[in-house]
């Protein structure tokens, strides 16, 4: 749409802007305002600052806001008359995430990959980190890292330590816990790569159904009195593959329940900061057995490798036995601080768990009106019942789709469901919902085969 067709909203004023703006590079400041078009807090036919009065607001040069208004200009997000200033236009449909649509297997719809485009910017962060203390004494992690997640850790922990990502730090938690040929209890369905961490260290599983709410107390109390298990593994929020949050009268049941036996507890954090429910954990109800396991991949990114594990001395001690003598970089733990703690980038993880939100939402709709039930609260995935799963796979891969198998989130077996990945998904509802009836048609001819 034209400058000129635009029913013009009266202007922002720079300061609203820069109460928004984290990073002040031409970069940030696109990508913020970016964000802002497209969620539509700042609607088509808005006016915006002017180029030196922002500068002037951001204490940056205006050759800084220029740039940044040339990449929007570049977007087609924001056109510039003559007597009406810079106005912003209607956002063009993002076909997939970071550029132009290239197809189906160009998307990640299996393993809940985060979206690149909306991870936060690392320039300053790591600037902040390069202005690192020297080492003072032998803890492995940092000051200022300490600092920065002991504020919404989900009870008081005793010690901590770091890993080398999410998928590391459980490793690390159930070795500490658990030696080859013991047995945990573990809620089913999970995440496939845990149960596949637990089975390559030759560690049993026994399983503990869930529902909308997380593992049912009942079927634990089962699992303890029939398996003396030496530990209970689950995820308190944005479960995978289900998408629940435990919430916490939940909790507390569970920990009437694990109340009666000495054994410990771990507990996955695995989307962290971008989990729409607060921080929940049995540690409150259960000092000196809780070991929390907090990721910050899916948030931050891959490159800082971060994970923080926060729980008693005795088992953090076992777990820096098992990690051994590595060395976690003290500039990547406090880049992790300045993410944390930073303004700017809590508004863009703010925007991009609302994105995540948005798209898991608009498929799941979408596939509803093909009459498929699809579930998950919160998260990067959906879970989707269907009658027959191999045919139904088949079917998509022939499509260029490749989805999740839901056997792979049981121990041993369980009813059938895909795991669709939604992280990635193009904004353009057209194509959502064009995969949504090429799912609909494969779960389609899978039932027709089951029923043969």
């Amino acid at each position: 749409m034209a400058i000129g067709e635009l029913a013009t909203t009266p202007p922002i004023g720079p300061g609203w802007l820069v109460a928004r703006i984290g990073e002040r590079t031409a970069r940030g400041v696109a990508s913020t305002v970016s964000g802002l078009i497209r969620d539509g807090q700042v609607p088509p036919g808005t006016r915006l600052p002017t180029v030196r009065a922002l500068a002037a607001e951001l204490s940056v040069s205006p050759t800084t806001i220029a740039e940044a208004w040339s990449q929007l200009r570049t977007a087609g997000l924001i056109g510039t008359g003559r007597r009406r200033g810079t106005i912003v236009l209607e956002p063009p449909a993002a076909p997939a995430p970071g550029g132009v649509f290239s197809g189906w297997p160009a998307v990640d719809l299996e393993h809940g990959l985060p979206d690149p485009v909306l991870l936060p910017p690392l320039e300053d962060a790591v600037a902040a980190g390069v202005r690192t203390e020297r080492p003072g004494g032998h803890d492995v992690l940092t000051a200022r890292l300490r600092s920065a997640v002991r504020s919404d850790w989900p009870f008081p922990a005793e010690s901590w330590t770091i890993a080398a990502g999410g998928h590391d730090g459980m490793l690390l938690a159930c070795q500490a816990v658990a030696r080859p040929g013991d047995t945990v209890a573990l809620e089913t369905p999970t995440a496939p790569w845990l149960l596949d961490l637990l089975r390559n260290s030759r560690i049993h599983v026994v399983g503990v159904p869930c529902d909308d709410d997380g593992p049912q107390p009942a079927a634990l109390a089962a699992v303890l009195a029939t398996h003396r298990p030496v530990a209970f593994i689950y995820q308190t929020r944005a479960q995978i593959p289900l998408g629940h949050s435990v919430p916490p009268q939940r909790i507390a049941d569970l920990a009437a329940v694990l109340s009666e036996e000495d054994l410990a507890v771990i507990e996955d954090d695995d989307l962290g900061p971008l989990a729409t429910a607060p921080p929940v954990s049995l540690g409150a109800h259960l000092p000196g057995r809780v070991l929390h396991v907090r990721s910050y991949c899916t948030a931050f990114g891959p490159e800082l490798r971060s994970c923080v594990l926060g729980g008693p001395a005795t088992l953090i001690d076992q777990v820096r036995r098992h990690r051994g003598p590595g060395w976690s970089s003290r500039i990547l733990q406090n880049a992790q601080a300045f993410l944390l703690t930073d303004p700017g980038t809590a508004v863009l993880l703010h925007r991009a768990a609302h994105r995540y939100a948005q798209r898991r939402t608009a498929l799941s709709d979408a596939l509803r009106e093909q009459g498929i039930p699809a579930f998950g609260r919160d998260g990067l995935g959906l879970w989707i019942p269907v009658a027959e799963e191999s045919r139904t796979l088949i079917a998509l891969a022939a499509k260029g789709i490749s989805a999740g198998e839901g056997r792979r989130c049981y121990p041993a077996s369980g009813p059938p469901h895909l795991r669709v990945a939604t992280g990635q998904l193009p904004d353009d509802p057209a194509l959502v919902a064009d995969l949504a009836r090429m799912i609909g048609r494969a779960v389609h001819r899978g039932r027709i085969s089951s029923v043969e």
